[in-house]
């Protein structure tokens, strides 16, 4: 089992930053895939970023550029840089781990364990 818990949201305004960590506890972290995915108001939970075992990484078009994915093996955590955030950026912003193996991980189907997730709201 692999637990998650997220932090580092809040409301800031359009072109500031945020960073986002997660902390997981389990086994394996090193050998998992993690992502983030975030849920607007009304609408599906969309991917947004991806770090596979190795440290690459994967990034939805709308955020690629601005929000660069890290993690840190040793110390069990996953970081969502947030640069120049727009407004549509508000959401619910999710951590996710998948299963163990190495691989790009895009779908939230592929991911087995979930956080509660931490709001970000952005105003104009």
């Amino acid at each position: 089992q692999v637990a998650l818990v997220e932090s580092g949201g809040g409301l800031v305004q359009a072109g500031d930053s945020l960073r986002l960590s997660c902390a997981a506890s389990g086994r394996a972290f090193s050998a998992r895939s993690m992502g983030w995915f975030r849920q607007a108001p009304g609408k599906e939970r969309v991917f947004v970023a991806t770090i596979t075992s190795p440290k690459l990484t994967g990034y939805s078009d709308s955020v690629k550029g601005r929000f660069p994915i890290s993690r840190d093996n040793a110390g069990n955590m996953v970081y969502l840089q947030m640069n120049s955030l727009k407004p549509e950026d508000t959401a619910v912003y999710c951590c996710a781990g998948a299963a163990i193996g190495t691989g790009f991980r895009y779908n939230a189907a592929d991911y087995a364990y979930w956080g509660q997730g931490t709001q970000v709201t952005v105003s104009s």
